[in-house]
C-alpha cells in the first residue's frame, strides 16, 4: 500500500453505502472495521497519521447531518466550517441545506480525500483543508460544526475551549456527541437527541443515543 495517493486508497478500500440516520446521503465507507484498520495500521503509525476514522460515519456526524437537513435555516446562506470532518457527512449536509460555503477541515489527508470524494458523489461543493485550525481566528465562518471530538481529554479540552471562544464572538457552534467521556459538563445547550444505529465493531452497542449540542458563548 502506498500513502502517496490518498484519493486512490479511499476509492480502492471503500464503497458507496447508505447512512442509517441520513438516507439522503450516500458515502464511500468501509464495510468492516478490522480489514482497513489492519491494512493501514503499520504504515500509518510509521508516518504519524491517525487511524482511518474517515472510513466510517460516526454517530456524532450523523446526528449533526440529520439536524442540519431538518433545520436548513441554521446554515442557509452562511459560511460553515466542519471541523474534524472525517468522511464529511456533516459538511455535505450543510451544503445540501443551502450554506453559502462549506470548509471541511481535518488534519488527516486521507480524511480530506474521503470528504472530497463523498462531496463529489453527492454533487455538492465543498472545500477541504488539512490545516490545524485550533486556536486560529474564526472570523471566516458564521457556523462551526463538529462531531465526535471528545474521546480524548487533551484534544477535547483544547478544541472545546476554542469553540467556546467562537461562540462568544457570536458564531453558531454545534457539537454532535454520542456520550463521549470528555464532553464538557457546562456551557452547552441540548438541542435534540437521536437513536443512531451503529455497530459493535465501532461502539460498545448497536445503538448510540446521540445529542446535538449548541456551545454557549
Amino acid at each position: 500500500m502506498s500513502l502517496t495517493d490518498p484519493a486512490s486508497f479511499v476509492r480502492e478500500n471503500t464503497r458507496p453505502n447508505g447512512v442509517p440516520l441520513v438516507p439522503e446521503i450516500e458515502l464511500f465507507l468501509a464495510d468492516e472495521l478490522v480489514p482497513i484498520w489492519q491494512l493501514t495500521e503499520e504504515e500509518l503509525s510509521e508516518s504519524g497519521l491517525p487511524p482511518p476514522f474517515w472510513a466510517f460515519a460516526w454517530a456524532g456526524g450523523q446526528a449533526l447531518a440529520r439536524y442540519l437537513l431538518d433545520h436548513p435555516e441554521l446554515v442557509l446562506g452562511k459560511r460553515v466550517l466542519d471541523f474534524a470532518s472525517g468522511c464529511g457527512i456533516s459538511a455535505i449536509a450543510a451544503a445540501r441545506a443551502g450554506a453559502k460555503s462549506v470548509l471541511a477541515a481535518d488534519i488527516d489527508p486521507f480524511a480530506a480525500a474521503a470528504c472530497a470524494l463523498n462531496a463529489s458523489h453527492n454533487k455538492v461543493p465543498i472545500t477541504t483543508t488539512t490545516d490545524d485550525l485550533v486556536g486560529q481566528s474564526t472570523n471566516h465562518w458564521d457556523v462551526i460544526i463538529t462531531g465526535d471530538i471528545c474521546y480524548e481529554q487533551p484534544l477535547a479540552d483544547q478544541v472545546t475551549g476554542w469553540l467556546s471562544q467562537a461562540a462568544a464572538l457570536g458564531k453558531l457552534v454545534l457539537i454532535g456527541d454520542p456520550g463521549r467521556t470528555y464532553l464538557p459538563k457546562a456551557g452547552l445547550e441540548k438541542l435534540v437527541s437521536y437513536a443512531v444505529k451503529t455497530t459493535r465493531e465501532l461502539e460498545d452497542t448497536d445503538v448510540r443515543n446521540t445529542t446535538v449540542w449548541q456551545v454557549l458563548g
